[in-house]
């Protein structure tokens, strides 16, 4: 079982690449970052995460997250650097590979790529999104980017995205090209991931819906005739409890994040020492 570290990294956090340090020290196996460019002022959307619908403090605050984990990568060796997740359909996809590549590049091969399309309708329409078609959005956004990443002369045609013959290097070092991990709990959702990814990043599930879960990738991997090894199933910010890690564990989870709820860097620090001994003593 691997475990790693899901935390929102904000401008109050000082210095992240001494954070992900730390979390590398300790022993743990990644580091994923969330995204929100803006915060609109007016919305009517509801934060599913807090029990009046009302946005945590810390989505006001967060940094770009993949700025943030090349910090990570110039000061760590083998930490994993995911993002849980990154908003795909709010950014220009080919500039989004061409920044990606070259973060999995000078971190020879250690990105992790958790995406989603967001619960935030009045961002999401900011940035330039169709929220009513986001995850078709997304699939096209995705093949569109893996286009970049394994061909040297990428071309690409669909209704988000049209290019022609182009060159983008650097290529990622990972190859193919960086796991693809789609976040969220729709209907479609791990049928998306059986035809399009590499693996499925929920949050607010339990042990028996990750059960479930694991038997319907099999069914779904024996239609599209994949290996059902390939899908890799990520449970999102847990506590440092070590019988919830176990129990995901022998539901067919591969790898628990742990959430660290700290906005400040002394807290932060004294936060992981914590969850080391709860998870590992």
């Amino acid at each position: 079982m691997k475990i790693g570290i899901s935390m929102s990294a904000t401008e109050r956090l000082g210095d992240f690449g001494v954070i992900a340090q730390r979390i590398e020290e300790l022993g743990f196996e990644s580091v994923w970052l969330p995204e929100h460019t803006v915060i609109p002022v007016n919305h009517n959307s509801k934060y599913l995460g807090s029990t009046d619908g009302s946005i945590p403090d810390h989505m006001y605050h967060q940094v770009n997250p993949l700025i943030a984990l090349s910090l990570a990568s110039a000061t760590t060796t083998e930490l994993g650097l995911g993002t849980a997740v990154s908003l795909i359909t709010e950014h220009n996809p080919i500039n989004l590979a061409k920044e990606i590549a070259t973060l999995d590049f000078y971190s020879e091969g250690r990105f992790l790529f958790g995406i989603g399309t967001g619960w935030f309708r009045e961002e999401a329409e900011i940035m330039g999104a169709d929220f009513d078609h986001r995850w078709t959005q997304a699939r096209e956004y995705v093949l569109a980017m893996k286009e970049i990443w394994t061909s040297n002369e990428a071309e690409f045609h669909g209704r988000y995205v049209d290019f022609p013959p182009v060159i983008c290097n650097p290529k990622p070092v990972r190859k193919p090209h960086p796991p693809v991990f789609l976040g969220g709990s729709a209907k479609n959702v791990l049928r998306r991931v059986v035809r399009w990814g590499n693996g499925w990043i929920p949050v607010r599930v339990s042990p028996e819906i990750i059960r479930a879960a694991r038997s319907q990738i099999r069914e779904l991997c024996i239609s599209a005739d994949r290996d059902p090894a390939e899908i890799e199933i990520t449970i999102h910010s847990q506590p440092p409890d070590r019988s919830i890690i176990n129990a995901f564990e022998k539901a067919g989870a591969d790898r628990v994040l742990i959430g660290l709820g700290a906005t400040e860097h002394h807290q932060a620090l004294e936060e992981l020492e914590s969850i080391v001994k709860e998870t590992k003593g």
